[in-house]
């Protein structure tokens, strides 16, 4: 039991480590193919590109597991406690919102 747990997170170190240098590979090429071309920005390293990968994902995306799922739980909670003519009068305001009036589901 105690290998297989070993093994399981080993493979997952793996994984996580070849995720972690090829997405700060992609930054770093990006980066150094368009930013100095399009802004006039000096090329950055690997370990610059990783810093910039990190930021992002605090400033954009924080580091609370799945995205949106707190939303989607929370909607899908109010859905559930709709009755069927609020969950259609629901409907009715998203299409008219997005422009589509004609759609009767």
């Amino acid at each position: 039991m105690k290998a297989r747990w070993v093994k399981r997170a080993l493979k997952g170190l793996v994984i996580a480590t070849v995720a972690v240098a090829v997405f700060g590979f992609t930054v770093m090429n990006l980066w150094n193919w368009l930013a100095p071309a399009v802004f006039g920005l000096h090329t950055i390293t690997f370990w610059q590109a990783l810093g910039i990968l990190i930021l992002s994902k605090i400033l954009f995306g924080g580091f609370r597991g799945r995205p949106g799922y707190g939303w989607r739980r929370r909607m899908n909670e109010r859905w559930q406690q709709m009755t069927p003519e609020e969950r259609e009068q629901f409907r009715q305001g998203v299409f008219n919102r997005c422009g589509r009036s004609d759609v009767h589901v």
